[in-house]
């Protein structure tokens, strides 16, 4: 039993995220993280100095809170009681997931283009995409949807459990502090370039296996929710190149071959038009119910990733307690 004490609050924190998910309306770290960072800009910008150097300063301030104020809760509840802590651990991981609040936003999508309402539609996709939504015809703004579940299947569940398998919700903090400065400050423009440079770099590096492993899992799970599996890979292995990050694409790959849609291609960032490859083949044309299939391949994804990371935890504390 003592063995599996440590995969608990990967498995406690993930079925908490699948009931409760982000309540709006309560204290969230991830938010009190994103006012550190624009706070920490403000100051940077203010000294009107090297952006460059300010931008890693802000990068190690950032992940120097994220890792000491977790680490010190948890240290205190197991102190007092195991159970203390691994509730404490449970609340935290759930903090670091977000299957359910991705789950809801872009399934509100899904029902205002069901119901033929493209505005509606076209504001529920603005709140979670990136990209200016007004020239965005009702093909779009699906496409818009599907790709941003699939981006942040990696983005924002499997990779942080991947992280919890190795440091728990200390390592998984860690890592949200890191894509919460990218998503902040990771513009490739003229603004950002400099200040954002740090962030990105560490993005980038964080997210390579866990985007990569994110893919193969979409593909392995595929068939269980009835989706191409082979095709997923097929598409993953031609398209994973497809985007100037090098871990954007992978998920979207995958998921565009699971559902026989072409995703990506030109889009538009603060009135500036982007080129951008398109991924996957146009087999056939985008519809509403494909946002409720990519979810449904990010749940399942998702799973296997955390009895991954679950039975990875349970190996290396036992070889550790032995």
């Amino acid at each position: 039993m003592r063995y599996i004490l440590p995969a608990l609050p990967l498995i406690i924190g993930f079925i908490l995220d699948l009931i409760i998910g982000d309540p709006y309306n309560f204290p969230h770290p991830v938010r009190a993280l994103g006012r550190l960072i624009a706070a920490l800009e403000k100051a940077v910008r203010s000294r009107s100095g090297d952006l460059r150097m300010g931008g890693a300063v802000i990068v190690l301030t950032v992940l120097a809170v994220s890792a000491v104020i977790p680490s010190a809760v948890l240290l205190v509840c197991y102190k007092i009681h195991i159970a203390l802590g691994i509730a404490a651990e449970s609340i935290m991981c759930c903090y670091m997931l977000a299957a359910r609040c991705l789950h809801d936003e872009s399934m509100k999508v899904c029902r205002a283009a069901v119901e033929g309402d493209t505005e509606a539609a076209r504001r529920a996709v603005s709140m979670i995409v990136g990209r200016d939504t007004a020239v965005l015809d009702e093909s779009g703004i699906i496409r818009a949807a599907v790709e941003t579940v699939a981006e942040n299947t990696s983005d924002g569940v499997t990779a942080p459990i991947f992280y919890m398998a190795f440091g728990g919700a200390v390592f998984a903090s860690l890592y949200k502090a890191a894509n919460t400065m990218d998503s902040m400050l990771g513009y490739k423009n003229e603004r950002y370039a400099d200040i954002g440079r740090t962030a990105a770099r560490l993005d980038d590096v964080l997210n390579y296996i866990p985007s990569r492993l994110t893919a193969l899992l979409m593909a392995a799970a595929a068939p269980i929710v009835r989706l191409d599996g082979r095709n997923a890979l097929r598409i993953w292995l031609r398209d994973r190149r497809n985007h100037e990050s090098p871990n954007s694409a992978q998920t979207e790959a995958a998921c565009a071959g699971a559902l026989h849609i072409r995703l990506a291609g030109d889009a538009w960032y603060f009135r500036e038009l982007h080129k951008k490859p398109f991924i996957g083949d146009d087999d056939r044309p985008v519809e509403a119910d494909d946002i409720r299939r990519a979810n449904r391949l990010m749940y399942a994804a998702s799973v296997l990733m955390l009895i991954l990371s679950a039975a990875f935890r349970i190996f290396i504390f036992g070889v550790i307690l032995s």
